[in-house]
């Protein structure tokens, strides 16, 4: 899984920003399957910032596990915006962290649609700011990739990283 990493990696960049912010981060991955939770422990010392990985494949297990709403689930489908929001700001709330990340999308084969082909992702990261400062927010961005079903994972893994310590950077 190093096809598309940098030098340094970004799992390394992300590990050394939030160890410097001293904060944490917890993942809610659907399309990514844990590699972004893989990605973070391949850095020696990550348990400083990193507290779990949760994935949820399924819609049952996004309703169970990170309360994503029904209504964006059946508005719109699990590979959307509402849903990678609600995922980000799930993983962040229940394991009390300052950062979720998400991701949903198809990986592929198989899947794609005109609307959403192989290769759409969406990113969501939360932020928890102190309680009574409005503070919090998320955001979510879509990307397209092209590649095998490993080379779509590793690049939304990546990406996902990638926008995690960017939203880190602006907040330091």
């Amino acid at each position: 899984m190093r096809e598309f990493a940098a030098e340094p990696p970004v799992e390394a960049r992300v590990g050394d920003a939030l160890r410097d912010a001293g904060e944490t981060v917890a993942t809610a991955e659907s399309c990514t399957g844990g590699l972004i939770g893989s990605l973070l422990t391949d850095a020696a010392g990550s348990s400083d910032y990193f507290d779990r990985s949760v994935v949820t494949y399924s819609y049952d297990a996004k309703l169970e596990e990170l309360a994503v709403p029904r209504e964006h689930l059946d508005a719109e489908g699990a590979v959307s915006a509402p849903v990678a929001r609600a995922m980000a700001r799930g993983v962040r709330d229940t394991a009390a962290v300052d950062w979720g990340v998400a991701t949903t999308g198809i990986a592929g084969p198989g899947g794609g649609t005109d609307e959403k082909p192989v290769g759409t992702v969406y990113v969501g990261v939360a932020y928890a700011g102190e309680w009574g400062t409005g503070d919090s927010g998320a955001t979510v961005e879509r990307y397209e990739f092209d590649g095998s079903r490993t080379q779509i994972k590793e690049r939304i893994a990546r990406r996902a990283l990638s926008d995690l310590l960017a939203a880190v950077g602006t907040r330091g």
